[in-house]
Parts: C-alpha cells; sequence; structure tokens
C-alpha cells in the first residue's frame, strides 16, 4: 500500500499525521510506503486536490468530498 499526505505551506496537520497514521498501520497490522508533500495550491490544483491535507491511498482520496479550497 502506497499512501502520499499533500499538504499546503500553512498547514499543520502533519505533525499529528505524522503521529496517527504509523500507530494507525500498526495498530491494524497493516504495512505501507507513506510519503508527506508540501505543495502550493497552484500544485494541488493541477492535481485536483481540494483540501490541506489531502491523503491518498493508492492514488484514491478515500476522504473525498465536496470541500472547495487547498489552503
Amino acid at each position: 500500500m502506497k499512501i502520499d499526505c499533500y499538504f499546503s505551506f500553512g498547514c499543520t496537520s502533519d505533525v499529528i499525521l505524522r503521529r496517527n497514521i504509523p500507530e494507525a498501520l500498526m495498530a491494524e497490522g497493516l504495512e505501507a510506503e507513506v510519503h508527506y508533500h508540501r505543495i502550493s495550491g497552484e500544485q494541488a490544483e493541477k492535481m485536483g486536490l481540494r483540501g490541506s491535507p489531502t491523503i491518498l491511498i493508492d492514488g484514491v482520496d478515500p476522504f473525498s468530498s465536496e470541500i472547495d479550497g487547498f489552503s
């Protein structure tokens, strides 16, 4: 499994996710390649990301919603 986490430059969620994702994987007995990315709003728009943070699991956003804006 591959997990990519995308954050805007002003987002502080990375601190929590860097702790919670490994803990959740361990609790579930799962292994994953996890990457954390800081990107601009322009990059997020090009990628179709709608919020910060955005978490993709094997390229799919399991939390997709009607959130609009990467800030």
